[in-house]
């Protein structure tokens, strides 16, 4: 059914948008309070559904809330890029359980810090492979294909340390080195 609607929107269909902004504005919203401040979520959002507008003709039918999620991703990732690593600081921590808050104790955020810091060393040093994929996919918010292009590999293997960085992150953010935890 989303994917009828996508494509009326790229038919020029306005009240297409408005349903599929209907559906799918709440969820991507909350999930968007998890990276950005409370204040923004929802010029992000606009900026989403705006480039949903824009490219609903380059939608090849698929799983519709993955593909309206990258766009949200990118749209928040292009939003943080002009706004400066200050406004980083700000978003929610995980213990906030998606409620993002725009006021938190500076010791809290240095605290998050050092845990990321901690488990990004668990990926290897600058320049390792993993550590490579981790930087590109999800801090330079780059695409597999581009990835792989960048580091000389293919798709597949680009994937593959994309899982085992993801693995690493959860259980070391987790608490699963600071606690012994098997690896």
């Amino acid at each position: 059914m989303d994917d009828d609607l996508i494509a009326a929107i790229a038919g020029g269909d306005d009240l297409a948008l408005r349903e599929l902004f209907a559906r799918h504005a709440p969820w991507l919203a909350v999930r968007l309070r998890s990276m950005l401040p409370a204040a923004d979520v929802e010029d992000v959002l606009q900026e989403t559904f705006l480039a949903v507008w824009r490219g609903a003709g380059g939608y090849r039918p698929h799983t519709a809330g993955g593909w309206l999620w990258g766009i949200a991703r990118r749209q928040a990732a292009l939003w943080l890029r002009r706004s400066g690593p200050s406004t980083v600081a700000t978003y929610a921590s995980p213990s906030d359980e998606g409620a993002a808050s725009d006021a938190h104790d500076p010791a809290e955020i240095a605290g998050w810090r050092a845990d990321i810091d901690a488990a990004l060393a668990e990926l290897g040093p600058p320049g390792s492979p993993d550590r490579d994929v981790w930087q590109l996919l999800y801090v330079e918010d780059r695409t597999v294909a581009d990835v792989a292009a960048r580091t000389g590999v293919a798709v597949g293997t680009v994937k593959s340390r994309a899982f085992r960085v993801r693995r690493v992150m959860r259980r070391a953010l987790r608490g699963g080195i600071a606690e012994g935890g098997a690896r």
